[in-house]
């Protein structure tokens, strides 16, 4: 097998709940590319751990659903302690996100001058957009996080992320729902980590879509930052 290929430092972090339907193939996909993964399953009833096992993933798993932000702190935690891993990636479990992106932003990264690469829907009009609901809350989202916008960020809650190890060691995540994306960018903007974005093409299947509700999404990560006092800024 040629590692470089394979990139025997990256190590993939998919945070999943009951998604059965699709997690082999996915990982299947990531595993093309990348050797490493490591599949958190976050309370699932439907087997996924067991599919992820089986498709080749690292498995770990919480007895109960904690929320994507506590199971990518658990996964980051996970990969931060093997040996060699450099490189870290979130990556959603449901079909959404491209290998090839992920590729790519890990080059970008492996330039020297940034610690994390951010995907961004809306760097370019090529691609599938977003759902217009999703589309709308989204923008609003990036809009209202002052931080976001000081850090030159259009897109604060793409699930794509890469950063380097410096940022795994200090990542701290503790809002365990959806609106860890916005902690994400607070922890960011505190420690001075140096941010880009990278245009990726988020894939909206039917499969995907009816997994989420996108206003009340919006909606509850906005309320949760400001009920725990670190909404955005």
């Amino acid at each position: 097998m040629n590692t470089e290929t394979h990139y025997s430092d990256v190590w993939i972090v998919i945070p999943a709940f009951n998604e059965a339907a699709v997690i082999g193939e996915v990982i299947a996909d990531v595993r093309s590319v990348f050797d490493n993964v490591v599949c958190v399953d976050d309370g699932s009833t439907d087997g996924t751990g067991e599919i992820a096992w089986r498709a080749g993933a690292h498995r770990v798993r919480h007895p109960i659903n904690l929320g994507q932000g506590a199971a990518i702190q658990t996964g980051v935690e996970y990969a931060r302690k093997q040996p060699g891993a450099q490189v870290f990636v979130t990556f959603d479990a449901d079909g959404q996100h491209r290998v090839k992106d992920a590729a790519k932003m890990v080059e970008r990264l492996r330039a020297g001058d940034v610690d994390v690469v951010i995907g961004t829907r809306f760097a370019t009009h090529q691609g599938t957009r977003p759902p217009f609901v999703k589309r709308i809350v989204l923008q609003t989202a990036a809009r209202l996080s002052r931080r976001g916008c000081r850090l030159g960020l259009t897109d604060t809650n793409n699930g794509l992320r890469v950063f380097n190890k410096k940022v795994a060691d200090s990542l701290d995540i503790t809002m365990t729902g959806m609106s860890h994306a916005n902690e994400f960018i607070m922890l960011i903007d505190e420690n001075r980590w140096r941010v880009v974005e990278e245009p990726v093409e988020v894939l909206y299947t039917e499969y995907s879509k009816s997994k989420g509700q996108p206003l009340l999404n919006g909606v509850n990560i906005i309320f949760d930052g400001f009920l725990r006092g670190r909404a955005p800024r």
